[in-house]
């Protein structure tokens, strides 16, 4: 998974454990999924519980759910692409549509300018046109995300693409509406919020995941489980 960068360097580490197999059900078929388990080793040792306000912040999920799920992301990290086209699948069928999890996304901007714009586009969206167009952008970008070797530290969700990419998914006014906000920084304190919660949290890197403001440092989906259930027998909930 991405690592945050070093002097001199500009690669994006990671780390991959393809040692765990989970089985699960994919629309309208039964399929056998192998699943590479990203490894989060994203969180400085040291990080401890912390109290966050999820207040004004983009979710899946029930409101009443028991569980509080954060990913902090960055839209040009790769294995944040592969995180959500793998593991976060299997948390968004077994977790989230089953009301077990309240699912938060959260920026930790890091690799390039492409990062912090498209983070920032993002969070304008958010406040703008709110949660189900976020989610349907956050998707998008993802989905977008160049594949090719070093295509993270290129200069390519610029402004305008950010715009003809939210143009996919809403209307012309509703777009302008965006860019409008975004040209007035109304991102502003949403953006900062985030990455101040990431240094607070101690997040090194992405995909990071924090249940109930603990850290996730596990590597499957039984870690994964087992994290969540301890989480809701805490609040008497299972």
């Amino acid at each position: 998974m991405a690592k945050s960068k070093k002097k001199g360097k500009t690669g994006v580490q990671k780390k991959q454990s393809t040692n765990s197999k989970w089985l699960f059900w994919t629309i309208g078929i039964v399929s056998v999924v192998v699943l590479a388990f990203i490894i989060f080793g994203n969180i400085n040792k040291g990080s401890e519980q912390a109290d966050i306000s999820y207040e004004n912040q983009p979710f899946l999920g029930e409101e009443d759910a028991p569980v509080e799920v954060i990913e902090f992301g960055d839209y040009k990290c790769p294995h944040c692409k592969e995180f959500n086209n793998t593991f976060f699948q299997l948390i968004d069928q077994e977790y989230i549509q089953t009301g077990k999890v309240k699912f938060y996304f959260m920026n930790y901007a890091f690799i390039n300018v492409d990062s912090t714009r498209s983070a920032q586009f993002a969070e304008t969206v958010y406040k703008e046109l709110g949660n189900d167009t976020f989610w349907k952008f956050h998707k998008l970008l993802y989905e977008k995300q160049p594949d090719s070797a070093g295509a993270e530290t290129q200069d390519i969700f610029t402004d305008q693409f950010l715009q003809d990419t939210l143009g996919e998914i809403a209307n012309e006014e509703d777009v302008q509406k965006v860019v409008k906000a975004y040209e007035n920084e109304e991102f502003k304190e949403a953006f900062r919020q985030d990455m101040s919660y990431a240094k607070k949290l101690n997040v090194s890197g992405t995909p990071a995941l924090f249940v109930d403001g603990k850290p996730f440092e596990g590597s499957t989906a039984e870690d994964f489980d087992k994290m969540v259930k301890e989480a809701a027998e805490k609040k008497g909930q299972e």
